[in-house]
């Protein structure tokens, strides 16, 4: 089932995509991350993706941005000191 939208941050497809809350198209080609909208800051702005208008949305392989609780160096500095102990 294809989602309506793609939140900032998802791997996508080539395509045409529209602001879920402003509607500011934007057009790429495979990307590794989408970018938030570049209107974020001049209108209101709780949603946080892009609406699918044309090619397939998500890339099947990676759908979603890796979550994670902690800021990137925090979890790097967790994951070197524990390979470390080894």
């Amino acid at each position: 089932m294809q989602k309506d939208y793609a939140p900032y941050g998802s791997d996508v497809s080539p395509g045409t995509y529209a602001c879920v809350d402003c509607g500011h198209e934007y057009s790429n080609q495979a990307k590794t991350s989408m970018p938030p909208c570049p209107q974020l800051r001049k209108t209101p702005h709780t949603r946080h993706g892009w609406k699918i208008l044309t090619g397939q949305g998500d890339a099947v392989a990676d759908p979603y941005p890796e979550k994670t609780d902690k800021p990137a160096g925090i979890k790097k500095a967790e994951t070197l000191s524990s390979t470390s102990k080894e």
